[in-house]
């Protein structure tokens, strides 16, 4: 088998998650979490929208980890979303993860938001 190494760029991998946190990048953060090309912020949730929707979101889609299990999000923050035409893709927050690193490392325009585990 061949292994080749994934660079990111200037985008922050997701190198690991447990109970209530993410390693992104290096760095832990306290759950829950947005990662955008920007950088890494804090979030304030499914009733915070404004990180995703501000002019200078440069993304195509947000993956929702929804924590443990995959869940239904506020139809406020995916219509939110939506109307400033981000796609929004949900699932548990570790799948999210893993998703978000494989697209990141194909070179796709995504954030992810991740509510902890």
């Amino acid at each position: 088998m061949r292994l080749n190494e994934v660079t990111f760029n200037d985008a922050v991998p997701v190198d690991g998650y447990g109970p209530g946190f993410f390693r992104l990048g290096g760095a832990v953060y306290d759950a829950p979490v947005a990662v955008l090309p920007s950088g890494v912020s804090a979030w304030g949730g499914f009733e915070d929208a404004s990180l995703f929707v501000a002019a200078d979101v440069d993304i195509d889609f947000l993956l929702v980890g929804t924590g443990a299990d995959i869940a239904h999000i506020p139809s406020a923050f995916r219509g939110a979303l939506e109307a400033v035409g981000i796609g929004v893709e949900i699932m548990a927050s570790p799948q999210a993860c893993r998703t978000y690193n494989v697209l990141l490392g194909e070179g796709r325009r995504v954030g992810v938001a991740l509510i902890g585990i």
